[in-house]
């Protein structure tokens, strides 16, 4: 059947008027509301109002307009003998496509210092249920959610003498309920966390909107996408602005991830490079250039093709350093101009700015399992509860490298063991399913560097076997959560080896 009317109630006005005329100009009837009716008559389209329609103004400041039979009937009739005589008891008349978008609730609670009020003005109520309506009749209306279809839904319409294809109101229908079931999210969550809401609520929504396909997944078999948060922060890769190189790829984007946060622990000068998620080298300073260098010198081997983090702006003399071997991202706050051009050089090289590094406020962490989902807070550091247990007290230097380590330990793949030296990682023992192999990964790596240096680990040991090793280092001090029955003997041992031992309390697995 060919469109002979169409409902259009925007708050996004792009590319209405355009879309409008080539509807009004093919014989389509338009019905419209307040600020889209308005739009429409100065640009000459011509339409009709709801209120004409229904006999009933609009009210209550707008939040009542389309809630109405005249329109709901006229979407959701059946084009069967049955239900259009009903309509024509009533003098309702069919409606064949509903073009609606919803008022902005996203973009106004993305605005700084947004009120509760203003955000619950801005839920829509009668635009979801127009578009619900249509999308459950898409076997005879069409629904426009996003001035993004204008184009395919008119190049549908053209090629069918006016009359929308089986294929297209499916697809607009399913998109129809996608848009909704976000909308709905969206205002879940941010309700959920303005109103005090439960931490774990019975029934969780998530919103998240495409940004991208990517090229594949984690192997070039997968096919793969990326989207980003209703409820997103400024200050993760999603919101970072590529300035140069191919696009990112989901290993880029989970190991990208994984070096930004690490590189969130640290107020000082940072730099951060990453492997397969995992850190390969991470050291505070001073100055950008040697603390990058710290950093690199840790495990150079395993930073070919690695992730870099920068928390300062990048100089000239740091990216000399970065373009001096193969890596694949580079994130910084900013780039002065000579270093931006050096960097350049590199053409692949995904050079992205990310203005704002600061701890996000306490998040949600997310893992998938098949058939669900598990959620749980994210995991933070805390320094309240360290006791010395060895009773050997260390000096102030080696308290910052264990407090470093164990800032950095939590962001390594358990088991894990990091060795730290002037406030640099010397050696990184990762993902092994031991901790005295972790530990032996490590100092493998740390070599005659492991002398006096301080060593974290994520979990405790249940063994008095990875602190004799730590002695035959010359390792001098340890921090770890404790909690194991062999504690009294991990104990005994660093006192016997002269190692100051630190309990912290709590763990930092990583899975």
């Amino acid at each position: 059947m060919k469109v002979k009317s169409a409902l259009i109630s925007v708050s996004d006005k792009t590319g209405l008027v355009e879309f409008a005329k080539e509807l009004a100009s093919n014989g389509i009837k338009i019905i419209s509301s307040g600020g889209t009716f308005k739009a429409l008559e100065e640009a000459g389209v011509k339409a009709i109002t709801v209120d004409s329609v229904t006999g009933f103004p609009e009210m209550l400041d707008g939040r009542v307009k389309t809630l109405h039979p005249k329109l709901h009937a006229g979407i959701l009739a059946k084009r069967n003998p049955e239900h259009l005589k009903q309509l024509k008891e009533h003098g309702i008349e069919t409606i064949d496509l509903v073009v609606v978008n919803l008022y902005p609730f996203k973009e106004t609670i993305s605005k700084k210092n947004v009120s509760i009020e203003e955000a619950i003005e801005n839920i829509d109520i009668g635009g979801p249920t127009i578009i619900r309506a249509a999308a459950k009749n898409s076997e005879s209306v069409g629904v426009v959610v996003d001035s993004s279809q204008y184009a395919k839904v008119l190049d549908d319409l053209k090629k069918n003498d006016f009359s929308l294809s089986e294929k297209m109101k499916k697809e607009l229908a399913i998109e129809a309920f996608e848009h909704t079931a976000f909308y709905d999210a969206t205002i879940s969550g941010y309700l959920n966390k303005k109103l005090g809401g439960k931490k774990f609520p019975q029934k969780l929504t998530l919103g998240f909107e495409k940004i991208s396909s990517l090229r594949y997944g984690e192997n070039p078999h997968q096919e793969a996408a990326v989207y980003a948060s209703s409820l997103k922060s400024d200050s993760g890769i999603i919101d970072a602005e590529q300035l140069n190189g191919k696009e990112l790829s989901f290993n880029n984007y989970n190991d990208t991830n994984a070096a930004i946060e690490l590189a969130k622990e640290f107020d000082e000068t940072c730099a951060v490079i990453v492997k397969h998620a995992n850190p390969c080298g991470v050291a505070v300073g001073k100055e950008l250039s040697e603390t990058f260098k710290r950093a690199l010198d840790c495990d150079a081997e395993s930073a070919f093709g690695g992730i870099i983090v920068l928390n300062r702006e990048c100089d000239l003399k740091t990216a000399k350093q970065i373009t001096a071997f193969f890596n694949e991202v580079v994130v910084a706050p900013g780039f002065t101009t000579d270093a931006l051009k050096e960097l350049k050089s590199k053409k692949n090289l995904r050079i992205l700015k990310l203005e704002n590094m600061r701890k996000n406020p306490q998040t949600f962490d997310f893992k998938h399992v098949k058939g669900g989902l598990l959620i749980q807070d994210e995991d933070r550091i805390g320094c309240e509860k360290w006791e010395n247990k060895s009773g050997i007290k260390a000096e102030k230097q080696i308290t910052d490298d264990l407090l470093f380590g164990w800032k950095v330990v939590r962001h390594v793949k358990s088991n894990a063991i990091v060795l730290v030296k002037n406030q640099a990682t010397i050696g990184i023992g990762v993902g092994q399913t031991s901790r005295v192999k972790a530990a032996e990964q490590a100092i493998k790596q740390a070599g005659k560097k492991a002398k006096d240096c301080s060593l974290a680990s994520d979990a405790f040991f249940p063994f008095k076997d990875s602190i004799e090793l730590a002695a035959q280092a010359g390792i001098k001090a340890i921090v770890e959560p404790g909690g194991s029955i062999k504690d009294d003997e991990v104990i005994a041992e660093s006192k016997k080896q002269n190692i100051s031992l630190y309990f912290t309390g709590e763990r930092h697995f990583r899975h």
